[in-house]
């Protein structure tokens, strides 16, 4: 298996597109990181990868939180002794119109989205500095590409996340790491399923493919990015959307 050996901690992983990524790293061999805010669905993705024969453990650091992501990393260093694989994955969305949308909807969203991952690059470039050797991945989106309404807090978060990426993978390249980013489109999950209809068959229209995509076939592209075969990409992001953003 392709990362036999490797560590990898997934923020906001026990559900959804970041649970599919984490099991996706441990099908590929690497051992786990869960971090979540609900300790409940963490602890379930942890019980999860170790039925695949995996060591997982669970953090419940806060991504806002500076502190808490320091002592996060530092926690994982202990335990395993490394960090190979950092995925940027925890965000959340507070849509509504730019011109009703409050103070709080943008700072939250932008917090968790944008922050949160700089926090999580700053702490853990530390030990893969220090290895010279990692790999940083980001989970973006085509908001942050090409904008959509109803979503200026979410779509500026997006952006900010490849512009993040972009300026890590110029300043760490020297160190021996890698920083890339996934933008899925429109994934079935959970959240998306509470759509309407209406709204569904709108999204699908724009979608040459003709379907909405699967949190597997984003985590395929994370271990793609996580493994050998991307070991001369940086800086890069990688669309998985069906070709909406065309």
């Amino acid at each position: 298996m392709p990362l036999t050996g490797q560590v990898a901690l997934v923020t906001g992983s026990g559900r959804g597109i970041g649970r599919a990524i984490a099991l996706a790293l441990a099908e590929a061999g690497a051992d786990l990181v869960i971090n979540d805010v609900d300790q409940a669905s963490g602890e379930a993705t942890v019980a999860d990868l170790e039925a695949l024969g995996r060591q997982a453990i669970f953090q419940a650091a806060d991504v806002v939180d500076e502190a808490q992501v320091e002592a996060m990393i530092e926690a994982v260093v202990a335990h395993f002794g490394r960090l190979d694989i950092l995925v940027n994955n925890a965000g959340l969305t507070r849509d509504g119109l730019l011109v009703r949308m409050t103070e709080e909807q943008w700072d939250l969203v932008l917090d968790v989205n944008l922050k949160g991952a700089f926090n999580c690059t700053k702490a853990a470039a530390r030990p893969m500095m220090k290895a010279r050797a990692g790999r940083i991945i980001n989970i973006a989106s085509i908001a942050g590409i090409t904008g959509n309404p109803g979503q200026a807090n979410y779509s500026a978060s997006k952006g900010g996340l490849i512009a993040l990426t972009k300026t890590s993978a110029l300043e760490l390249a020297r160190r021996g790491i890698n920083c890339n980013a996934v933008a899925p489109g429109f994934i079935e999950t959970a959240m998306t399923e509470q759509l309407s209809e209406e709204v569904r068959a709108g999204w699908l229209e724009r979608i040459p493919l003709g379907r909405g995509g699967t949190p597997e076939e984003v985590a395929a592209a994370v271990v793609f990015l996580a493994g050998r075969a991307s070991a001369y990409m940086t800086g890069q992001v990688l669309v998985v959307d069906g070709g909406m953003v065309m």
